[in-house]
């Protein structure tokens, strides 16, 4: 059954790179496969290949790695369908558990206890057009939206619609495409305009080389 298997990239233990959890040890169970091509996608290596999994095995595989925080990731995790249960099962683990997705899946069937990180996409990743704008309707108040920039064109986008959506009081995350845009010149364009968000940095790409795998 569908819900019953998933094809799994990697599981493995570091620290959380992004959003409000960065810093903290974390789990992160990365899927197989993704429906974006985003021009600067950092993890293209997991959109073929893995290995198929029971959900059994992949939640004991992810609590025998022993943190409290738990992030699903991908690759797209809501492709596939056992990623619901997967989730559900962590928190009934007693499992602080984070799922990062692109904004073009539907996150409806979500589980309202697992803290959603969702993107949504500039013009420069080149999939812009592929926002599920329906998915804010089913952000909860813990919930993280992220835009990942890659120009000032791409700030801009990201401004008007915080503005335009009414989306200032979520919890906004705004980061830089990984040597591409400085990140200095996103503090003082956010600073300039007063912008609510929350600048980020990728935690693992500056302790760890940016094409390490598996951290």
């Amino acid at each position: 059954m569908k819900e019953d298997t998933l094809v799994i990239h990697e599981i493995y233990k570091s620290i959380q790179g992004e959003s409000t959890f960065a810093g903290l040890p974390c789990t992160f169970v990365r899927t197989t496969g993704c429906n974006l091509r985003c021009v600067w996608c950092d993890t293209p290596q997991a959109f073929y290949g893995g290995t198929r999994m029971t959900r059994a095995a992949v939640l004991a595989k992810a609590l025998s790695l022993e943190t409290e925080l738990v992030e699903i990731t991908g690759g797209e995790p809501l492709l596939q369908p056992a990623v619901l249960p997967l989730m559900a099962d962590l928190c009934d683990a007693g499992k602080t558990v984070l799922i990062e997705t692109s904004g073009e899946a539907d996150v409806s069937g979500v589980d309202r206890r697992v803290h959603k990180i969702m993107d949504l996409k500039p013009p420069g990743s080149g999939e812009s057009h592929r926002n599920r704008w329906s998915n804010l309707e089913h952000l909860t108040e813990g919930d993280e939206i992220k835009f990942v920039l890659a120009d000032r064109a791409d700030y801009e986008w990201m401004r008007d619609v915080i503005r335009e959506r009414g989306i200032a009081a979520r919890k906004l995350l705004a980061s830089t495409v990984f040597g591409k845009l400085s990140a200095r010149d996103l503090v003082a364009w956010v600073l300039e305009d007063k912008l609510g968000v929350r600048v980020q940095l990728q935690l693992h790409k500056h302790i760890w080389s940016p094409d390490a795998t598996g951290v």
